[in-house]
């Protein structure tokens, strides 16, 4: 057998990849020139496209790394077939030969045995390092806050006297950018609460039944971790209002969040669910009503004591020069706290190009904030807009109370 010859039969082969004739006469020819581990692959090739070729699994079944080269059998008698077959290795035997054989070689496609458990999400619960101190103004909220919530819960005996229990519900809701999800943090803060904040892409989920089991989850670590504030950002996404949808699978989310708040078998004893939205008029009435969300806080934008304590800290880590905080607050009716850490980003902005051009880097200036603020308007008019029609015409049981005392201040009914 010459090289020659060899690398003719490796081309006819390459050429013809499904001939398995050729390759097992290659493999017979490699495993008689002393090619033991190329006579192997190609014998495993010829296998793996005809898995009943006698001749390519006798070649892989006798060509052991220690074995001399078999010379070729005689021709079998017709009555020495039965004892071939039966010499045969079984199909098991086969196959752990061959993985044993091409473990180096060949990935596996497919892996025998039970599949693994599904991980189940993990949910992180923090310490809120936030107390209501933190929050600048809105003196209402915080006295609103301390008479529900913190009062009751700083005085254990008075609770157990009562027989107030430490749970329940509290929606905060008003326009978008005004700190719900600050004060959310503050409230755990002052209770000295574990804090857990969820969305919507924390629940749902594209296979049927996970959404259910995802919010499940996260209230089995709250009150694993109780006491416990878990907030609910957005509830208006997870908690729509049935009527409003089309799809079974959306209903399935808001009925588990429905159970999961007061179902008969889930005890809710050191966890108080915290819900923010926008849009409270989409929320399923039944998470409105006593022992879910029994409660609501309306959060307004800023007012200006809060308005200047926000520019103060927006500005508290950039170099300023001569600004006049209690100006701009008076300045700023209206404006939500997104809308006033976007007027200082802009004047920021507005610096550090100045400086960018000049090649000197200078203050930021009480003009800087000033030429921002004739640019910029509040951003929460829609919302008032919707929300005027929903006090109005929906006021139902009084719960839009606050926000129609609030819209006839600022003259807008």
């Amino acid at each position: 057998m010459t090289n020659p010859l060899l690398a003719s039969l490796r081309a006819a082969v390459e050429q013809n990849p499904d001939d398995v004739p050729l390759r097992v006469h290659f493999a017979e020819v490699l495993l008689s020139a002393g090619e033991r581990d190329e006579s192997v692959r190609q014998a495993g090739a010829a296998l793996s496209r005809d898995p009943s070729n006698a001749a390519a699994m006798r070649l892989l079944t006798g060509s052991g790394v220690g074995d001399d080269v078999p010379v070729p059998p005689t021709a079998p008698s017709s009555d020495a077939h039965a004892d071939a077959d039966a010499d045969l290795p079984t199909e098991r035997e086969t196959i752990a030969r061959l993985d044993a054989q091409f473990a180096d070689v060949v990935p596996p496609m497919f892996v025998d045995g039970e599949a693994e458990e599904p991980i189940e999400p993990a949910y992180d619960v923090e310490r809120s390092a936030v107390k209501l101190t933190d929050v600048g103004g809105m003196s209402e909220v915080k006295a609103r806050l301390e008479a529900a919530i913190l009062a009751p819960m700083r005085n254990p005996e008075l609770m157990k006297l009562y027989g107030k229990s430490f749970g329940g519900g509290l929606l905060l809701y008003g326009p978008p950018g005004c700190g719900k999800t600050f004060i959310a943090r503050a409230i755990a803060g002052e209770m000295g609460a574990g804090f857990m904040t969820v969305s919507l892409s924390d629940v749902l989920d594209m296979f049927i039944g996970q959404s259910e089991r995802n919010l499940h989850e996260i209230f089995q670590t709250a009150r694993r971790n109780a006491p416990c504030v878990l907030f609910l950002d957005e509830i208006d996404a997870l908690g729509q209002k049935r009527s409003q949808m089309r799809h079974n699978a959306a209903r399935g989310t808001v009925n588990q969040l429905l159970n999961e708040m007061d179902g008969a078998n889930n005890a809710n004893q050191g966890v108080f669910v915290l819900g923010a939205t926008n849009h409270p008029w989409d929320v399923d009435v039944a998470l409105r009503r006593p022992g879910r969300f029994d409660r609501t806080l309306l959060v307004l934008p800023p007012d200006e004591p809060a308005r200047e304590a926000i520019l103060r800290y927006h500005l508290s880590e950039r170099p300023v020069a001569n600004i006049d905080t209690g100006k701009l607050a008076r300045q700023t009716d209206g404006f939500s706290g997104a809308d006033l850490a976007y007027l200082c980003e802009s004047a920021a902005e507005t610096a550090l190009l100045d400086s960018a051009r000049s090649g000197k880097v200078r203050m930021i200036e009480m003009r800087d904030l000033e030429d921002a603020l004739r640019t910029l308007k509040p951003s929460i008019g829609p919302w008032l807009e919707t929300a005027r029609n929903v006090a109005q015409f929906a006021n139902e049981g009084g719960m839009y109370d606050e926000l129609l005392v609030y819209l006839r201040k600022r003259k807008l009914l």
